[in-house]
């Protein structure tokens, strides 16, 4: 195993043993005065993806990487919750994190996966969003404000996500009651 790699899966396996004993993640609020980076990526299949155009819908930016075990075992939760509320509702973007194209692409044919996959090669988004350890998920609510990040693995389909997403959606179910 090259060092580099070895290096990344012993800090994903650090990163999550506390909150393992947590259930598995953390949730932490996004700074009040931390401005919201720019997002704006290619996913595999070349569709442009940019956080501005998606405004209206919640949003959840997803950080993970093929080697890390907690970010595979959450990802078919994380593509159930996006298939359950829709794309005309909320948006879940894999950012993949320091892995080649062909990496990514292989993961994707492997588990069937459907979710837009963007890279991040050189964990330029990772840094700008804070994503220190893996999976680490961005709560975007409708309105295009960041709520919160959620650190470490997450069954997305689980009344624990659901406490996350819903108030991400509000901006929405206030515009179909208006009209």
């Amino acid at each position: 195993m090259r060092p580099i790699i070895r290096l990344m899966l012993m800090v994903c396996m650090l990163g999550t043993a506390s909150w393992t004993q947590a259930q598995g993640f953390e949730v932490v609020p996004w700074p009040a005065r931390k401005p919201i980076p720019a997002l704006s990526g290619t996913d595999l299949n070349d569709q442009q993806w940019r956080l501005a155009d998606l405004k209206g819908r919640a949003v959840l930016l997803n950080f993970w990487a093929s080697w890390c075990e907690p970010c595979r075992t959450e990802m078919p939760s994380l593509q159930s919750l996006s298939q359950f509320y829709g794309p005309e509702k909320l948006v879940v973007l894999a950012l993949n994190f320091k892995e080649s194209k062909t990496v990514a692409e292989r993961y994707v044919q492997r588990t069937g996966l459907t979710l837009p996959v963007l890279l991040d090669p050189d964990g330029v988004m990772a840094r700008q969003w804070g994503a220190t350890a893996f999976p680490t998920t961005v709560l975007i609510a409708a309105d295009g404000r960041v709520k919160g990040v959620v650190r470490g693995e997450l069954d997305w389909t689980g009344q624990a996500a659901a406490r996350l997403v819903e108030p991400l959606l509000k901006q929405e179910v206030l515009r179909s009651a208006q009209r």
